[in-house]
C-alpha cells in the first residue's frame, strides 16, 4: 500500500517529525537490574546502550573506572578502555607512570559516537580462560558495558562459545546531551559507575549537580529509586569533571576511646542491644580489684612460680597447645594488667554469671567450655578458660569492629577466667558447610559470599587498622561465628600476635602452632609470620565454603589444594563444576562468579607469600562478587 495522497504524506511527515522531536528531547532510561538478564536485550531499558538521541552524533565525554589490579595504572586503564594515556593522566592530575590505589575512582576521557541506534565508545578485549560475557562486562569493565551489548556487538549470543585469546569488540556505555539538556546548559554526560554505598543524592553531591537534574537525565523521578552497583548513571555537567570529584567521602569517625561507652557496630541486627561498658563502682571498685588480684596472685604463686607456654601437639588435622611450665611475671605487672582491664570492659561477679547460666547447667552448655547465658535480657556467650589469657583480653578490649567478636566482660573465680562475648545465634560456620543439617537448612551462594566478605573485612581490619598490625594465625571455619543474620564474626584470638615486621618484612618464630591444612608453607617450613598467613588460611576457608568439604578431605583427594579446582578453571563444560561444588547448593549458583572466586582462592594459596594478594584487595574483589551475586539473584527473580 502506497502513501500517494498529500494527506497521507503530510501525516507521515508529521509522525516522523514528532518522533524525531521526542527522541531529541528524551532522556536516557536507567538500565537497572536488567544488566544481569543476559537472555533478554532489554532495549527499552538501554541494555544495549544509551540511545542515539542527542543533538550531535558524536562528542567528547567521560567515563569513570575504579582501579583494581591489574587495571590500576594509567597505561593499563587506558589500554583497556581505548583511551589516550596522556589525557587520562592530565585530567586525574597524575603522571603517566602512576599506579592508582585500589578502588580509586579514575576519570577516563573518550570519544562517544552513534553506532546504529546507540551511542558507544568502542574498545577491544582478549578473552581469558573461563570468561563469559557477564564476567567480562561486570568484572573486567565493571559495568561500563553489559552482557547484552557485548553479545549484540559480537553477533554471538552464546557466551560459552568464547575461546581463549579471542579478540572481541566491547561497546562502552556513553552518551551525548540531548537538545533539552544543551538548552539548559549541559555540555557533558559522564558515565558514572555506581558504587556499593552510592545513592542519587550522594552522586549529585559528589559532582555538585542538582539531584532532580541527575534523576531526569536517567529517566528517573523518585530520589529513593534503588540504583545498583556495576551499573552506570549519566551525570549532566556544564564543564568537564575534575580530579577533586573522584575523592571518596571521609570515612566514618574512629571508634570511641576504650573507656567510653561504644555505639553498636553490628549491622542488620536491630534486636541486639549494645553491651554496657561499666567501670567498677566508685565505692566498691578498689576493693573488688584488690580481692580479685590478690586471690589470683596467691593461688597462682603458691601453686607454682611458673606458668605455661605452648608447644605443638599434632591431633588428627588439628594442632592443640599443651601446657608446660614457665616462669610467672612479676605480681605487680599482673595487678596493673587487671586494673587496666577493669577500666575498659565490665568485670562481672561470678554470681552474676551463675545466675545468667543457671549455675552453668548442662542445658546452658553450647559446646566444650562455652555456655549461653542471659544478661539483662540479652544472650551472651560465656567461655570458661584455664590459663593465662591476658594477651587475648588486652587485645580484644581495644577492638571495635562488627566482623570481630566483641568481648564485653570478664570474670575470675577460683583460678579460672570467664570471658563474656556477644552471642552468635547461628554458631560456627563449620556447622553449616561440612555436613547436611538435620533441619535441612543450608547456606545459599549469596550468603556464602557475604560471609566470605565479612571475614575478609575483619581480617583487613586486623592487618591494616590496628596498631601494630596483627595476624590472627588460626583462621578456620570453627573460628568464624555467624549471628542471627548470618553475618560473620572472627573469634578465638588465642594465637593472635602482632606481625612486628614493617613494610612487608617478616618476623620469625620457632613456635609453630595452628591448625594443619590451614597453615601457610612459609610458616610451617621456616616460621615466617606475616599477614600473608591469614591470606593463605582464608583461601583454604573459601575453598571449603565452595566445596562443602573439610580441608582434610580435600587433601585426601588431591596432592595440592589447587588440584581440586584446576579442572574447573580449565574445563569449558559444566561437569567439572558440578562435581566440584557443594551439592547442597543444588547447582543454583552463577558459574562465571564461581570461576572468579576460584581465581581469588588461587591467588591466596600461592606458595610464595609475596604473590598472595593483600586483604584489602580481596575485600574489593569480594565486594564486587557480592554485588554481582545480588544482581544475579534479582535477575533470577526478574526472569522467574
Amino acid at each position: 500500500m502506497g502513501f500517494s495522497s498529500p494527506f497521507s504524506v503530510s501525516i507521515l511527515f508529521f509522525f516522523f517529525f514528532i518522533c524525531s522531536s521526542s527522541l531529541t528531547g528524551a532522556q536516557q532510561p536507567y538500565v537497572g537490574k536488567t544488566v544481569s538478564d543476559c537472555t533478554n536485550q532489554h532495549n527499552s531499558s538501554s541494555g544495549l546502550g544509551y540511545f542515539c538521541n542527542g543533538v550531535n552524533t558524536s562528542c567528547q565525554t567521560y567515563l569513570t573506572f575504579r582501579a583494581v589490579p591489574p587495571f590500576n595504572t594509567v597505561s593499563a586503564i587506558s589500554d583497556l578502555l581505548a583511551a589516550n594515556p596522556s589525557q587520562v593522566s592530565e585530567i586525574n592530575l597524575v603522571p603517566e607512570t602512576a599506579t592508582f590505589d585500589t578502588n580509586k575512582l579514575v576519570i577516563v576521557p573518550v570519544n562517544c559516537s552513534c553506532s546504529g541506534e546507540f551511542y558507544q565508545s568502542n574498545t577491544f578485549y582478549r578473552v581469558n580462560q573461563g570468561e563469559i560475557y557477564t564476567s567480562i562486562a561486570n568484572w573486567i569493565f565493571e559495568g561500563l558495558t553489559t552482557c547484552q551489548a557485548i553479545a549484540n556487538q559480537t553477533g554471538n549470543p552464546i557466551a560459552q562459545n568464547l575461546t581463549v585469546g579471542q579478540r572481541i569488540s566491547v561497546p562502552l556505555r556513553c552518551a551525548c546531551p540531548t537538545k533539552n539538556q544543551t538548552d539548559s546548559g549541559v555540555n557533558y554526560l559522564v558515565s558514572y559507575l555506581v558504587g556499593e554505598l552510592d545513592s542519587s543524592s550522594s552522586i549529585s553531591e559528589r559532582f555538585k549537580v542538582d539531584n532532580d537534574l541527575l534523576l531526569s537525565a536517567n529517566g528517573l523521578s523518585d530520589p529513593d529509586t534503588t540504583i545498583y552497583p556495576n551499573t552506570t548513571l549519566l551525570v549532566p555537567l556544564d564543564k568537564p569533571p575534575s580530579s577533586s570529584q573522584t575523592i571518596e567521602p571521609p570515612p566514618p569517625p574512629p571508634p570511641p576511646p576504650s573507656g567510653s561507652p561504644p555505639t553498636s557496630t553490628i549491622s542488620n541486627n536491630s534486636s541486639k542491644k549494645t553491651w554496657v561498658y561499666a567501670l567498677v563502682g566508685a565505692l566498691g571498685g578498689t576493693a573488688v580489684l584488690l580481692v580479685l588480684g590478690t586471690t589470683l596472685y596467691l593461688r597462682v604463686f603458691r601453686k607454682s612460680k611458673k606458668k605455661t607456654e605452648s608447644v605443638l601437639v599434632p591431633k588428627s588435622f588439628e594442632s592443640s597447645e599443651k601446657q608446660v611450665e614457665k616462669k610467672i611475671e612479676e605480681s605487680q605487672d599482673f595487678l596493673d594488667s587487671l586494673s587496666d582491664i577493669a577500666q575498659s570492659i565490665k568485670v562481672y561477679k561470678f554470681e552474676e554469671l551463675q545466675l545468667a547460666t543457671n549455675d552453668f547447667s548442662t542445658s546452658s552448655l553450647v559446646k566444650g567450655s562455652v555456655y549461653r547465658g542471659t544478661i539483662k535480657g540479652d544472650f551472651a556467650a560465656i567461655k570458661k578458660v584455664d590459663g593465662d589469657i591476658s594477651k587475648e583480653i588486652n587485645f580484644l578490649q581495644k577492638i571495635n569492629h562488627s566482623n570481630v567478636i566483641r568481648l564485653s566482660g570478664v570474670c575470675f573465680n577460683e583460678g579460672y577466667w570467664y570471658l563474656v562475648y556477644e552471642y552468635a545465634a547461628n554458631g560456627p560456620l563449620s556447622s553449616w558447610i561440612y555436613h547436611k543439617r538435620k533441619d535441612g537448612k543450608f547456606l545459599n551462594w549469596t550468603q556464602r559470599i557475604q560471609i566470605a566478605l565479612d571475614v575478609a573485612t575483619g581480617l583487613n581490619y586486623l592487618h591494616s587498622f590496628t596498631a601494630p598490625s596483627h595476624v590472627h594465625k588460626d583462621i578456620k571455619s570453627s573460628n568464624i561465628l555467624l549471628d542471627s543474620d548470618f553475618r560473620a564474626k572472627i573469634a578465638n584470638f588465642g594465637l593472635a600476635r602482632s606481625t612486628q615486621g614493617h613494610d612487608g618484612q617478616y618476623s620469625l618464630t620457632k613456635h609453630i602452632v595452628g591448625t594443619v591444612g590451614y597453615m601457610a608453607p612459609e610458616y610451617l617450613e621456616n616460621g615466617l609470620v606475616s599477614t600473608k598467613l591469614d591470606v593463605y588460611a582464608f583461601g583454604v576457608l573459601l575453598l571449603e565454603m565452595l566445596t562443602g568439604k573439610e580441608v582434610s578431605v580435600l587433601y585426601e583427594e588431591n596432592a595440592h589444594l589447587s588440584d581440586s579446582f584446576s579442572a574447573v578453571l580449565n574445563d569449558e563444560g559444566q561437569d567439572s563444576l558440578k562435581h566440584f561444588m557443594d551439592p547442597s547448593l543444588g547447582e543454583i549458583y552463577p558459574s562465571e562468579l564461581v570461576n572468579f572466586v576460584l581465581r581469588i582462592i588461587d591467588g591466596c594459596l600461592k606458595k610464595n607469600p609475596e604473590a598472595r594478594p593483600p586483604m584489602d584487595e580481596i575485600v574489593q574483589l569480594l565486594s564486587r562478587t557480592l554485588s554481582n551475586s545480588l544482581n544475579w539473584e534479582l535477575s533470577n527473580t526478574f526472569v522467574g
